[in-house]
């Protein structure tokens, strides 16, 4: 296996795979001279001198490099029948995102979108206990990170929990609603967006770029209870009706929620979701498990977040014409 790009994020690809039992790591490519050097000297290990030449000797690889050039190098490793782990979004356009997953079916190569809050151990730790979710309330806040900033905040945080809001509810979107404004960058630094499915559930999806405090927490409202979870953490509680509860008694007189709410903790084994998500990837290399985010996943999750990001733009020079005219 080997990576191409070894920037904030490679780097920690590099780190991973370097060590991951069943792989033997051919090395990576980056192309900032300086940049290879250091991640190679750090590492201990071979920085190639073209994406190409890595490409010539290996089985699988993860591409890392900014989204806008996800298309021109992941075509190459396709085209040979190398094996990707494409980080998110799968690619810039649903076009290119559409092309890269015919070239893979026509060489039989594997891909699997780099949707790593899919292995948070929250998310595994609530999985048993999703029911038919009916309301799910997404929340992630950063501070500003020039990594990314090349893209709308929506392609470059929010597209997590768009895959993770159709992984819980399942089903397709029926139809959404959504705003957001460029704050620090040309591009979109903080949206909201309300999807509604065809089951009729609805999640309402907050992602910002520019806070001063970092948060991802999911709420998620089903008829067997409720289920927050905090991302960062890893942590997550299960509210459900005591089943011991008589209902008759408890509208006689006010009680504390505790007398007929059970407080369940989720728990899931900790991993570090990275390599969680790189240990699926070899697995479905060897045919040991399935893809646990497919690239038609990916191409779902990507065409979601186009769709906000041109409901956010149509309604921009609205936004400007108002406040021009205010002024």
């Amino acid at each position: 296996m080997g990576v191409v790009g070894a920037g904030g994020l490679g780097y920690h690809h590099v780190r991973i795979l370097r060590d991951l039992p069943g792989v033997e790591f051919a090395g990576f490519f980056e192309s900032r001279a300086d940049r290879a050097a250091q991640v190679s000297g750090e590492l201990g290990v071979k920085a190639f001198e073209s994406a190409e030449a890595l490409f010539d000797v290996v089985d699988a690889a993860t591409i890392v490099v900014p989204t806008p050039a996800h298309y021109a190098v992941a075509s190459v490793a396709l085209e040979k029948g190398i094996h990707l782990l494409i980080e998110k979004p799968l690619a810039a356009t649903l076009e290119e995102a559409d092309r890269l997953l015919e070239i893979a079916k026509r060489t039989g190569a594997i891909v699997q979108t780099g949707h790593v809050e899919r292995f948070n151990r929250a998310i595994r730790a609530a999985l048993p206990y999703v029911d038919n979710p009916r309301f799910i309330e997404s929340d992630r806040l950063a501070t500003f990170n020039p990594r990314g900033s090349d893209v709308a905040v929506v392609l470059d945080l929010m597209i997590h929990d768009i895959d993770l809001v159709r992984t819980l509810v399942g089903g397709k979107v029926a139809e959404l609603h959504a705003t957001g404004v460029p704050v620090l960058t040309p591009f979109v630094d903080i949206a909201n967006a309300r999807i509604t499915f065809e089951s009729g559930a609805i999640a309402n999806i907050t992602a910002s770029r520019v806070s001063r405090d970092r948060m991802r927490k999911l709420r998620i409202f089903q008829q067997s209870g409720y289920i927050s979870l905090d991302l960062g953490s890893g942590a997550g509680e299960f509210y459900r009706l005591r089943r011991d509860v008589d209902l008759a008694e408890l509208a006689k007189s006010a009680q504390g929620v505790e007398a007929f709410v059970e407080r369940v903790a989720l728990e899931a084994p900790e991993g570090e979701p990275l390599k969680l998500e790189f240990e699926s990837f070899v697995q479905a290399i060897e045919g040991s498990g399935p893809v646990v985010v497919t690239g038609d996943d990916g191409r779902e999750a990507l065409a979601v977040a186009l769709r906000i990001v041109s409901e956010i733009e149509r309604t921009l020079p609205a936004l400007s014409r108002g406040a021009a005219g205010g002024a």
